[in-house]
């Protein structure tokens, strides 16, 4: 069964773990995967190994680990790499794979012209 991990850095306002948990439900509501859950890189919980265990106590033998990061950087390149590798220990028969941080995509660029031409988008 497939999963989908969102992974935030996190923060030590509520507003950020409230945003990503709404995300997480319109994914939950949009998306046919069984299984989408959320997790925090620090400051906030669930951690990432906690939301794999999450994806895998729900039956996921496969995580798409989604990278909600803007770029590329010591996070992204070293620590997250290095808590999959201990995650994927842990559960040796469920493959894990990780997206590129979501400002590599190739949208990215039309989501931007998107909220610089949507007025409405300014405060």
């Amino acid at each position: 069964m497939k999963a989908v991990l969102v992974i935030s850095h996190g923060s030590r306002s509520p507003k950020t773990k409230q945003e990503v948990r709404a995300l997480v439900e319109t994914l939950k509501e949009k998306s046919a995967v069984d299984i989408i859950e959320y997790a925090f890189l620090e400051l906030e919980s669930p951690s990432i190994p906690e939301g794999i265990d999450l994806c895998v106590n729900q039956g996921a033998d496969d995580v798409i680990i989604l990278l909600n990061f803007l770029n590329s950087g010591r996070h992204v390149d070293e620590d997250i790499p290095g808590i999959i590798r201990a995650s994927k220990e842990k559960h040796p028969k469920v493959k894990m794979r990780v997206t590129e941080p979501v400002g590599q995509h190739v949208g990215i660029a039309e989501l931007f012209l998107d909220i610089i031409n949507d007025r409405h988008q300014f405060s």
